[in-house]
């Protein structure tokens, strides 16, 4: 056997994909509950281990907690490693304009609320944290606060940056047209970028875009994507592990500041085995270890973490420097938790969701015409004045009977764009951003397809 026989090309590999990644519309559930696992871990993170003046030592508060949640601030880790997988999983096979639209309606509307939300609160609570100026806030409605020089109005939005510059460079493969050896080739140019980034720290341009903080696990994130896709592999697998040890050093730094403002031992050893764990649980999601968490109420989950991650940080911290004093640690800390996350629910329920419908026919409408495509004018539905069909063809609409004039042979009017199967609602998306963790659709017909981390202070 020849090593061209033995070895399948890149497209039939496509269409090996694994039953896995063909079943259609199918929700990854166990995504969901990884992403509400991440934002736990920042908000704790913040109402406990950094950030929250409680007024006494953290180790006497918190004996059991204090420790573990110093490391936190790696949840936004293992966002980003979310953040790679999704992008793959929601963008194959769409366009660039689909691409742009989803990350406007998924990033914005929330975003938007809690900007305004969190400078209300600073306004009102008298002492804590002071408001942006008006510019700042106005800047931050941009989500371009960084460029610009302006201050954050909340200190997590600093991720924003850094997913939106993913977002940029990802969308060159997008236009392009995902296939396995394009975003593989895209991972390795990545990683080389990333590489020579750390070795030149004063190229600013080569900073901004390679991200040597924080790509890697972006990269990471895109080759379990592949993983699930198309199967495992020896090259996939030593990419996954470069991104591990890359990361690990790359963490570093902040580690480094968060344990000196701890005041008290935070071990090294620890951040690397909590990246160990999230990179597990990424693998048993790639290899489909998952399969039975079918936890309807994980979707809801997913659906909270981003307003619930724009919410909790100086808003809790706001309530904990005016009752941190007078209410017992451990209940409050429970009763943000709680109060957050409804909150974060209402916020996805009646801001994201009905800003959901809003933008996205707009959006599409927009692209649209800039390709240059006539939207389509749905025809009037005129229903036939009688069965059979009197000699005078129906205006739009096939006839009830499915016969032609006279009830004499198929109706000439062919199928209709406005009938019972054109109305037939599509299958409802769970909560969460449309098509977000949905596993994508076939090809065709029966065929396979194939810290800063921890805020800016105050």
């Amino acid at each position: 056997m020849t090593v061209a026989a033995a070895v399948p090309s890149t497209r039939a590999a496509e269409a090996a994909a694994p039953e896995a990644a063909r079943r259609p519309g199918g929700r990854l559930l166990a995504l969901d509950g990884l992403r509400f696992l991440a934002v736990l871990l920042v908000v704790v993170y913040h109402y406990v281990a950094f950030g929250s003046d409680w007024g006494r030592p953290r180790a006497e508060l918190f004996p059991v907690l204090y420790r573990p949640a110093a490391y936190g601030w790696m949840g936004v880790q293992l966002f980003f490693l979310i953040s790679g997988f999704v992008i793959c999983l929601s963008c194959w096979g769409r366009s660039l304009a689909d691409f742009l639209s989803s990350r406007v309606v998924r990033l914005f509307p929330a975003y938007w609320f809690a900007v305004l939300l969190t400078t209300a609160v600073l306004a009102a609570v008298p002492g804590g944290s002071r408001p942006r100026a008006t510019r700042d806030v106005l800047t931050n409605l941009t989500m371009m606060e960084y460029p610009f020089g302006a201050p954050y109005v909340d200190g997590v939005y600093w991720s924003l940056w850094v997913e939106g510059r993913f977002y940029l460079i990802f969308a060159v493969v997008v236009a392009l047209g995902l296939t396995y050896r394009r975003v593989l080739a895209f991972c390795l140019l990545w990683c080389a970028a990333g590489v020579l980034a750390m070795a030149a720290p004063g190229e600013q341009l080569l900073q901004v875009l390679a991200m040597p903080e924080y790509c890697w696990f972006f990269i990471g994130g895109l080759a379990f994507y592949l993983i699930r896709r198309f199967g495992p592999d020896l090259l996939l697998w030593l990419l996954v592990g470069f991104t591990f040890l890359a990361g690990c050093r790359a963490v570093l730094p902040t580690y480094r500041f968060v344990a000196a403002q701890a005041g008290y031992p935070v071990p090294e050893w620890g951040v690397v085995a909590v990246l160990a764990v999230f990179y597990l649980l990424m693998a048993g999601v790639a290899l489909d270890r998952f399969r039975g968490v079918q936890w309807r109420w994980l979707a809801t989950a997913g659906a909270v973490t981003y307003p619930l991650y724009l919410l909790h940080e100086y808003i809790g911290w706001e309530v904990i420097d005016t009752l941190g004093n007078r209410v017992d640690p451990w209940l409050l800390v429970g009763t943000l938790l709680v109060v957050m996350t409804a909150a974060s629910w209402l916020v996805h329920r009646f801001v994201e969701r009905p800003a959901t419908r809003w933008l996205k026919p707009r959006l599409a409408a927009s692209f649209a015409k800039v390709r240059g495509v006539p939207l389509p004018v749905p025809r009037p539905s005129v229903p036939c004045p009688s069965v059979p069909c009197p000699s005078v063809p129906c205006p739009s609409v096939p006839c009830p009977s499915g016969q032609g004039p006279s009830g004499q042979g198929p109706s000439v009017h062919g199928p209709s764009t406005d009938g019972p199967s054109a109305r037939r609602p599509a299958a409802e998306e769970p909560a969460g951003v449309p098509g977000e963790e949905r596993e994508p659709e076939p090809a065709g017909a029966r065929a396979p397809t194939a810290a800063r981390g921890v805020g800016d202070g105050r």
